[in-house]
């Protein structure tokens, strides 16, 4: 595949930002409306301040703690507070930002909430206002860095502090957390080259290590945590491939009912930092993400796995990066890889976590982008043997875990890749080894 340089999409008509914003809440009212098929007001309000006070390390899925009418009003809740903080920083709704949001929608079914996210939020952007730069800079760390939200709740509610002294601590950490993570996460990327789209989650991994190591320095013990829900595939997947039509035809009708702008994000590596809004327009890009979504459901579908509240996270994660770096020829390749590990090792394909692997391992879609389909397929298999391992290393209080994992994939293979490619091109063309077009990398704020 070949890398398009951006703003080649001059020709086609943006969505203007507050029709975005109304998108969002949009789809944070439809969440709310559809809560309430699911259980009583009674049952959601209780279920929702479970969630809340719940420490929600990997795996907690929301929907076996509380139930599902909560959990889709915590996606709601966490959805307006991501625009709001979206508002503050006077940003644009661009490729980028459209990721986190779907990301967050995703992770507020199994580990994100309005308290434990907060503290991080609040300290990258005050990382932005102590060095004197835009918040705007700050915006992507502060919503991808949520990522750490278990930490803060881990602190507050399961250490067994009193609630005054946890908050008070849990908070700080958060806080900390997230002023730290706009320098790193502008570092971080030099290591993995852009070949992994989950940067932060990345960054977030040493973090989140960092603070682990300290506790158990202190003797605090951090329990796996495995709650998962298996009785709502039915339901969700009817929703989940329903809004995902919409969403494919809503593109179609803003692309004038063409297809127009899909074949040059198909074209594109997806390597950071890659905005398919810039080089196929915004009905294209609408387009791909339901196509993502259609075919990311599918496949757990086919390879017979539960629709829980992490795996759903992992599918909506999927959505959000059609706009920042994913597409069909990219992730598919990754995915058959770590499908295939699954099964010629001794993990079971259909357990929640090694289905989850499947869908986040698609961070390392760029590698497949820019190598071809057998190194994706490659390095989706090197993928799982490392993330089941990787966990105990944060305790779980990262729910970017395959971020971490796909990191350090991504640091590992490139440079190797890199050299091969560089030894090959200076054999058979010595002039097309001088430029590497994978070294001009922009760098996620």
């Amino acid at each position: 595949m070949t890398v398009i340089p951006l703003n080649t999409a001059s020709n086609f008509q943006p969505l203007p930002t507050k029709v975005l914003y109304r998108l969002f809440v949009g789809i944070s009212f439809a969440m709310i409306l559809l809560a309430f098929t699911f259980n009583t007001p009674w049952e959601i309000w209780d279920g929702f301040w479970l969630i809340t006070r719940s420490p929600a390390n990997l795996l907690t899925d929301y929907m076996a703690l509380a139930n599902p009418g909560a959990t889709l009003i915590n996606a709601a809740v966490m959805t307006l507070q991501a625009l709001g903080v979206v508002w503050l920083c006077r940003a644009k709704i661009t490729g980028p930002v459209i990721s986190a949001l779907f990301l967050i929608i995703g992770f507020s079914f199994f580990g994100k909430n309005f308290y434990n996210s907060m503290p991080i939020v609040l300290g990258a952007l005050g990382y932005a206002k102590i060095t004197h730069n835009p918040l705007e800079r700050s915006l992507l760390a502060a919503l991808f860095g949520t990522a750490l939200g278990p930490l803060v709740s881990e602190l507050t509610f399961n250490q067994g502090l009193s609630l005054p002294v946890g908050l008070v601590v849990g908070i700080s950490a958060g806080f900390i957390a997230g002023f730290i993570l706009p320098p790193l996460g502008h570092h971080v990327i030099n290591f993995t080259k852009g070949f992994s789209l989950y940067n932060v989650g990345f960054t977030c991994g040493f973090v989140g290590t960092i603070f682990i190591s300290i506790m158990r320095s202190f003797g605090m013990e951090i329990e796996a945590v495995t709650i998962i829900s298996t009785e709502y595939t039915v339901a969700f997947s009817t929703i989940l491939l329903g809004f995902f039509g919409i969403m494919g035809l809503y593109g179609f009708v803003i692309n004038r009912f063409t297809l127009a702008g899909l074949s040059r994000i198909y074209k594109h590596t997806g390597q950071l930092s890659t905005d398919f809004i810039d080089i196929g327009g915004i009905g294209a890009t609408i387009i791909n993400m339901g196509l993502l979504g259609i075919f990311s459901t599918l496949f757990i579908l086919l390879l017979g796995g539960d629709l829980s509240g992490p795996v759903i996270g992992g599918i909506m994660t999927i959505v959000g990066f059609g706009s920042f770096g994913k597409h069909l020829l990219n992730i598919a390749p990754i995915m058959i890889g770590t499908t295939l590990m699954s099964y010629i090792t001794e993990h079971l394909t259909q357990d929640p976590s090694i289905l989850i692997a499947i869908l986040f391992s698609t961070t390392l879609a760029p590698i497949a982008g820019r190598y071809g389909t057998v190194v994706g397929i490659l390095a989706g298999a090197i993928h799982l043997t490392l993330v089941v391992n990787v966990g105990f290393l944060h305790g779980g209080v990262n729910l970017y875990n395959n971020g971490f994992a796909g990191g350090l994939v991504a640091g590992m293979m490139v440079p190797i890749l890199d050299a091969i490619h560089a030894h090959r091109a200076a054999r058979f063309n010595p002039q097309s080894a001088e430029v590497d077009p994978a070294e001009e990398i922009e760098t996620l704020d």
